[in-house]
């Protein structure tokens, strides 16, 4: 059932640098980074709490924040300060000292006085840059049955890639029992040695608990104020600290069991890709459930003939308000709003910010573009990597970006 916003307060973690996203961190932060043909990062996390009832909403930003505060000032202005429902971005203010924030625990530490006075008797502290479909209600009702001072949503994951998480021991009730973030060789689980159970970096405190717990760890001067390093491993030995497993019929939202953490660009390439399968495993057209986000007033799609006489055509593809396809090819892409793709151009398994023009005969491949850029015609990408990593960042996958900005010769 909803979680009462009166008694639940959330805050989102949004001031990631996002450096293995680069360039397409380069103006803007790791939750403002664009998917899916329409959304931004952070709007995941947000419907998350809009669905599961929780309306008071602290955004923590920090690292170029101006358009994700410009896309929340848009597209997120929907609650109602009378009924004591608000989403407000909140940037360092170096209330407690002249540092800017020091680690994810620092983050709300410096923000205290905004605790205290919530009224909240939990909190929920939730990224704003991984992609995944939840209900918080139950997480947060698990944790008040339970008496929980902290309670970790977790999920398997394969032991090759547990060094990227904070890893955990689970006792028979859930007690997590041991915490280690991104060890070199992980602990796999008892009944499945191919896997290790991972946090999410999604957390449920009692508020009290939290305040107590920040005051202490700011004081500590081997202390990296951070929840996976720091504030989990040592909480685990006095105080209640109870594992949320991901997934399953928990909730108003049918559980896909998706989660990505989009933190280098062949993840969040390979995010945006997985919405073109047949069957995407996470699924963006589920009724009760709709990820939010601005959109702008736009005109539909459309593929028309070119000058030449060929037909425009969309082949698997996702194309968002305003894409004209003018007797070009699109296949297997996902195109933003307001993209033009020219006559005879061929876009092929690629990303296509807002705005970006595509001339007559170019070729792409295997490509994000960020927006605004414009590929003057007969220019070839995605098919020469000694050409291609003269001039723009390639991935260790091959994917080639093309950065905001960028101007052709």
């Amino acid at each position: 059932m909803p979680v009462n916003t009166r008694s639940t307060l959330s805050i989102v973690l949004a001031g990631g640098v996002g450096s293995r996203l680069h360039p397409l961190t380069e103006e803007r932060t790791k939750p403002a980074v664009p998917i899916g043909g329409k959304y931004r990062i952070i709007d995941f996390a947000l419907t998350n709490c809009l669905h599961s009832g929780l309306r008071r909403i602290l955004v923590l930003t920090q690292y170029k924040s101006h358009s994700l505060q410009k896309h929340i000032r848009d597209g997120w202005s929907i609650f109602n300060p009378e009924l004591g429902e608000y989403i407000t971005t909140v940037p360092p203010q170096m209330r407690t000292g002249d540092m800017w924030y020091r680690g994810t625990a620092d983050a709300i530490y410096q923000n205290l006085y905004l605790l205290e006075r919530s009224g909240a008797k939990q909190v929920v502290i939730l990224p704003g840059d991984h992609i995944y479909r939840m209900d918080y209600a139950p997480m947060v009702t698990a944790h008040i049955e339970k008496k929980a001072d902290l309670t970790v949503a977790c999920m398997k994951v394969p032991l090759a890639e547990a060094h990227h998480f904070g890893i955990m021991s689970l006792d028979q009730q859930h007690r997590i029992t041991t915490f280690h973030e991104k060890p070199e060789t992980p602990e796999p689980m008892e009944e499945d040695s191919g896997s290790a159970m991972a946090s999410m970096g999604i957390y449920v405190f009692t508020l009290k608990r939290l305040i107590e717990i920040l005051k202490e760890d700011h004081h500590k001067n081997d202390s990296s104020h951070d929840f996976g390093n720091d504030i989990i491993p040592r909480l685990i030995k006095t105080h209640a600290v109870q594992a949320y497993p991901f997934g399953g019929a928990r909730g108003r939202v049918s559980q896909d069991s998706y989660w990505r953490d989009v933190g280098t660009l062949d993840s969040y390439y390979q995010a945006n890709m997985d919405l073109l399968q047949e069957t995407p495993p996470m699924n963006l057209y589920q009724d009760n459930w709709p990820i939010r986000t601005y959109s702008g007033q736009n005109p539909p799609a459309r593929t028309v003939p070119g000058v030449l006489g060929n037909e425009g055509i969309s082949i698997n593809s996702i194309t968002a308000s305003g894409v004209t396809i003018a007797g070009g090819s699109v296949q297997h892409s996902i195109l933003f709003t307001n993209v033009h793709v020219g006559d005879e151009a061929m876009v092929h398994d690629s990303l296509l910010f807002d705005d970006v023009k595509v001339g007559a005969g170019a070729e792409l491949k295997n490509c994000i573009v960020d927006k605004g850029v414009v590929v003057p015609s007969g220019e070839i990408i995605g098919y020469d990597e000694k050409h291609d990593r003269q001039r723009f960042t390639i991935s260790p996958q091959g994917i080639i970006v093309v950065p905001k900005g960028y101007q052709f010769n």
